[in-house]
């Protein structure tokens, strides 16, 4: 390619800080070092009141995306009612109003707390289950004027394999429809979730199929391993060679663009993953460093062989990584988010995601952080891994 750099000057670049990958806005796409994207990262949404107040429904959603959206919707000047069993993060929100229940209408007062109420909108952030969607669309009727369903990127099918997929990519199936089992099919139920939703709910429903949320109150440390590992300094283990796509979506852009699909009444299907540009392993990793500063050096490992022999695998020890070069996960982090960024998705700059989640993880007891996490690797597998490596 004409006037490219090489993958050598290119994490040369990246070394000495630049434009901060990311930080800044200027980055190279993935897959083509060099090629330099103009991204307006600046730019925020604005947090102006709504036109018009709207009365929405939580259903769940009592941890990490489900309060960002409710804060967003708040900050919009919009009513919430919550729905949800009262035991998790119940002091959240003392000032709104909270049904008790369950979304399994066998399970103790069920959904008989929505009966007769009346909402604009409808947020389903915890439907896994088909049954759980149509006992939902059953006991609303049509007291609502729309049902948002949070699903998965991972309800397409194949999700892991398909490159550049779109919103038009094939859903996964279910080979036994009356399978409750989530554990093994969750990728398929949310997909069939999606399908409940579209059958019971016709002309009022919105799907968001996220990818990889990150960001504050992330409990699973998929993204939160490498903020933290890149402040710790020293020689990191980073899988490839740096140019493997990665994809992350900060949790309070999500809620964002909850609330503005409401607020529009979009009632398409939307797959919906940051940041606002392609990027790969390189411009997230060094874009961590950019913030917390440090003696952090990379370690670039692209032998796939050998890191399979170390038994590291791309998502699980070296989390986000998916090697470009396995025909069955080249595609898990290239999903195109073009009709969500049209429909109103803007995601902030890492520098603030990364920021905002070291301080979250900060606030953390000890208990909790120095637990055995996975996916990521502990620094003694770290370390040993290295030591195989230079021997090698």
């Amino acid at each position: 390619m004409p006037g490219s750099k090489t993958r050598r000057e290119f994490l040369q670049t990246a070394a000495a800080g630049g434009a901060g990958l990311g930080v800044l806005g200027s980055t190279a796409a993935a897959g083509q070092p060099g090629v330099e994207l103009t991204v307006d990262v600046s730019a925020h949404p604005a947090k102006q009141p709504a036109a018009k107040s709207l009365n929405i429904l939580m259903l769940g959603g009592t941890r990490f995306l489900g309060p960002h959206t409710v804060r967003s919707a708040l900050a919009r000047g919009h009513t919430v009612t919550l729905f949800n069993r009262g035991r998790s993060n119940a002091d959240l929100f003392p000032e709104l109003e909270t049904i008790i229940g369950n979304r399994d209408p066998q399970i103790d007062e069920g959904l008989s707390g929505l009966e007769g109420r009346e909402f604009d909108a409808v947020i389903d952030t915890s439907a896994n289950i088909p049954r759980w969607v149509r006992a939902s669309a059953e006991t609303l009727g049509d007291r609502i004027g729309q049902y948002l369903f949070v699903s998965s990127i991972c309800a397409h099918a194949n999700w892991t394999s398909v490159v550049n997929g779109t919103e038009d990519s094939p859903l996964d199936t279910l080979e036994d429809p009356t399978t409750e089992n989530v554990g093994q099919h969750y990728c398929a139920m949310k997909a069939e979730c999606e399908r409940t939703a579209h059958a019971t709910m016709a002309g009022k429903v919105t799907v968001v199929r996220p990818g990889l949320i990150v960001g504050p109150d992330d409990g699973s440390d998929r993204f939160t391993y490498w903020p933290v590992r890149v402040r710790r300094g020293g020689e990191i283990l980073a899988p490839g060679d740096g140019l493997d796509p990665a994809a992350w979506l900060d949790v309070r852009d999500l809620g964002e663009f909850l609330v503005t699909l409401l607020e529009n009444r979009d009632l398409r299907d939307f797959n919906a993953s940051g940041p606002n540009h392609p990027a790969d392993m390189a411009e997230m990793l060094y874009g961590c460093k950019a913030v917390t500063g440090g003696d952090a050096s990379f370690t670039w490992i692209d032998d796939t062989e050998f890191l399979a022999a170390q038994q590291i695998r791309g998502w699980i020890e070296m989390p986000i990584w998916m090697p470009r070069q396995s025909a069955e996960q080249a595609g898990a982090n290239t999903w195109s988010n073009a009709r969500a960024m049209s429909a109103g998705l803007h995601c902030r700059p890492l520098a603030e995601t990364v920021r905002d989640t070291l301080a979250y993880w900060d606030t953390l007891p000890e208990e909790r952080t120095s637990r055995q996490r996975r996916p990521g690797m502990r620094a003694a597998q770290e370390a040993e891994v290295l030591r195989a490596w230079h021997e090698r």
